[in-house]
């Protein structure tokens, strides 16, 4: 009888242990499987956007043989005008933010932290950095890896950066090309960048500013879209328009306010002064999900390389 008993017991556990181990399977399948395809479907885009990149500069070498298009006209936002963004050089600087490398030790043991906001870069803070670049007469910047455009968002989730479709963890870097000393001045009297600064005192964020003698832009495709924004008319009612982008050359742009439409992204300095309004400066209060705020930009005259 207790025989009996051991067998139907050793089974049961043995049977038992067998279908916990194919639960636990399954799920490393679906997570590997998951992985995968994430990976794939990055790599995908990444290769369409190579192939739209070649595409445009195609379409803009047939329109200059076919004399419909112009040096100038690549400058232009609008869709019908053109569709790269060319390559610029010029000084400039480069804005580096960082996190606190003192946010590792006010993580407890459970590996959370209450005021772990306050150690890391957050959306608002990028944001503070273009719009003053902007504010300060830069012609043409790039966040990264990628050129600033009208229609660039800067987007954060937890510390990690999405722009057009990429992520990207810290540092951070911001280079623009313009007057250097302006730029300077601009980000010594931006309220946001300065907040930003008290942050950096007192919990050790990372901040550096250097001039460069010359930085090189690549060029970049346009969207091949035209904006579409809101007006006031005489009633107060409010109607869409599309917008063909700004005036030549601008590369449109800032960060900011994630309910105002850009209307006229040639005045950089206007749009930028007022772009950081709808955001929370850098403290505990930070909406991790990011606010899409529209990219102010300025008319881009720093020197084309090429034609």
């Amino acid at each position: 009888m207790l025989g009996g008993i051991a067998v139907f017991v050793v089974v049961a556990l043995t049977g038992f242990l067998l279908a916990t181990n194919i639960r636990v399977n399954r799920t490393a399948t679906v997570t590997s499987d998951t992985a995968q395809m994430v990976e794939q479907r990055v790599e995908q885009a990444n290769k369409l956007r190579s192939e739209v990149s070649k595409l445009n500069s195609q379409i803009n070498t047939l329109n200059k043989l076919a004399g419909t298009g112009s040096s100038d006209s690549s400058n232009s936002e609008d869709a019908g005008s053109g569709t790269v963004l060319p390559a610029v050089e010029g000084p400039g600087i480069t804005v580096t933010l960082d996190d606190s490398p003192l946010w590792k030790t006010m993580v407890n043991s459970s590996g959370s932290a209450s005021n772990i906001n306050d150690y890391v870069i957050h959306q608002q803070d990028i944001e503070a950095v273009v719009n003053a670049l902007w504010a300060g007469g830069a012609e043409a910047m790039m966040i990264q890896d990628q050129r600033v455009l009208f229609n660039s968002a800067v987007i954060c989730v937890g510390n990690v950066l999405m722009l057009q479709g990429k992520q990207y963890s810290p540092p951070y870097t911001i280079s623009a090309i313009g007057p250097t000393e302006d730029m300077i001045d601009a980000l010594a009297d931006s309220q946001a960048v300065q907040v930003y600064q008290e942050y950096v005192s007192a919990f050790g964020l990372g901040w550096n500013v250097e001039t460069k003698d010359t930085l090189k832009f690549p060029e970049s495709p346009l969207a091949m879209q035209p904006l579409k924004y809101a007006t006031a008319t005489g009633n107060g009612n409010a109607e869409t328009e599309n917008s063909g982008g700004s005036s030549s050359g601008s590369e449109g742009a800032g960060t900011g306010s994630s309910e105002g439409a850009s209307g006229d992204s040639s005045d950089a300095g206007a749009s930028s002064n007022n772009a950081t309004g709808n955001n929370t400066s850098n403290s505990g209060n930070t909406d991790a999900s990011g606010s899409t705020g529209t990219t102010t930009s300025s008319p881009s005259s720093a020197s084309t390389q090429g034609d």
